[in-house]
């Protein structure tokens, strides 16, 4: 790949794992749908020429980046067969911003996230409460998403600069 937005549109069809018109790339990439579109080409001639598991495909619902049909048989092996694709990213998504508000989540990863949470409220591997400070709900994962994906502990993602973390420090010490 050689544009900035080619490689701006892979990550926009990577981050949203959905099918996305070219309007909606355009709205995402902040530019106009012809340059979409020449993006698009050269993202499809990129896939094609390179030995990679991946590729960008034209369905009905819009373009999309996903795994090439020979490796089908491998997800069902690497990921649980009750979940897909769109509801393992999302569980991620929660996994790595425990606990994430729903309308947070929702912008993070669109609108799926109101089929995937209740599937993922029901397998057990996410806890959802009505969220105190809004009217949104809060998620978090249970400690059967930590048993069953064998995580001990995910990265936590830091909200504070390290600046603001020190600051806060100096004012609970008092120095």
């Amino acid at each position: 790949m050689t544009t900035a937005t080619a490689t701006t549109i892979e990550a926009i069809l990577y981050l949203k794992g959905k099918p996305l018109s070219l309007g909606e790339i355009a709205e995402y990439a902040a530019c106009d749908r012809a340059t979409v579109e020449e993006g698009i080409i050269e993202l499809m001639d990129s896939y094609a020429r390179r030995d990679s598991a991946l590729e960008v495909i034209e369905t009905p619902a819009g373009y999309s980046l996903q795994l090439r049909p020979d490796f089908h048989d491998l997800v069902q092996t690497l990921i649980p067969v009750e979940l897909g694709l769109g509801a393992l990213r999302t569980l991620a998504a929660i996994a790595l911003n425990s606990p994430i508000r729903q309308s947070d989540l929702i912008n993070l990863r669109g609108s799926g996230v109101y089929q995937h949470v209740p599937e993922l409220v029901e397998l057990g591997f996410v806890r959802k409460r009505r969220d105190q400070e809004s009217r949104s709900y809060s998620l978090q994962v249970t400690s059967k998403f930590h048993q069953y994906f064998q995580i001990e502990q995910l990265p936590q993602i830091l909200e504070n600069s390290p600046k603001e973390q020190q600051l806060e420090l100096e004012l609970e010490t008092g120095e």
